[in-house]
């Protein structure tokens, strides 16, 4: 999954947030150097990738890009779950979603000194565009294949996905919808798991 469904799986614990959102910059066990509640956050967007990259419904979806994007078909997967996400989010919470995310960019700047120098260097960008909110739109998730194919000197081709996205609309969103469901009660189930195994490994 992207950026605002770890966000959003975090449960609305600011600690468990920002280990999620900062999980993909941390190796092995230098989790363990951070505060449980992080290590919480971190470890549970470990499980989360797990479950959706080897979930049937995923790689459904996934599979319908593969012919034309090889092995970069799930990254823009994540992507296109995080726009059905935004897209759909007076489903799933009762904040409004321009809020919602406000109050994570607030999160992140009062932990700013322990975010990873990558996150740090980023966040600019993210605040000043409001990727997350943009990923709403269908111009937003365009931006955002285009950002991430440059970072491949374009040899991903991702900038293009967007063809895809609107010629099997109806098939990724009831795919994810689908998904969705189940990866929110996996990750509700696994924050309860974690919080026994960190109390007994600190």
């Amino acid at each position: 999954m992207n950026f605002l469904a770890h966000i959003y799986l975090s449960n609305n614990d600011n600690h468990v947030t920002i280990g999620n959102f900062i999980a993909d910059g941390i190796r092995g066990k230098h989790y363990k150097k951070f505060p449980i509640e992080i290590q919480k956050g971190i470890l549970l967007h470990r499980h989360i990738d797990t479950f959706t990259d080897a979930h049937p419904t995923v790689r459904q979806s996934t599979k319908r890009l593969h012919e034309n994007y090889g092995h970069y078909s799930g990254v823009i997967v994540d992507i296109l779950y995080d726009h059905f996400l935004a897209k759909n989010w007076k489903q799933y919470s009762n904040v409004p979603l321009a809020d919602y995310i406000d109050n994570f960019y607030d999160l992140l700047g009062e932990h700013f000194e322990i975010l990873p120098v990558r996150i740090q260097k980023m966040m600019p960008h993210m605040i000043a565009g409001n990727w997350l909110l943009s990923y709403a739109k269908i111009e937003g998730i365009q931006k955002v294949l285009d950002g991430m194919n440059r970072r491949t000197q374009n040899k991903s081709g991702m900038n293009t996905a967007t063809v895809e996205l609107k010629e099997f609309y109806t098939e990724f969103e009831t795919e994810f919808t689908s998904f969705f469901e189940e990866l929110r009660a996996f990750a509700k189930q696994t924050l309860q798991d974690l919080e026994i195994q960190l109390q007994h490994e600190n």
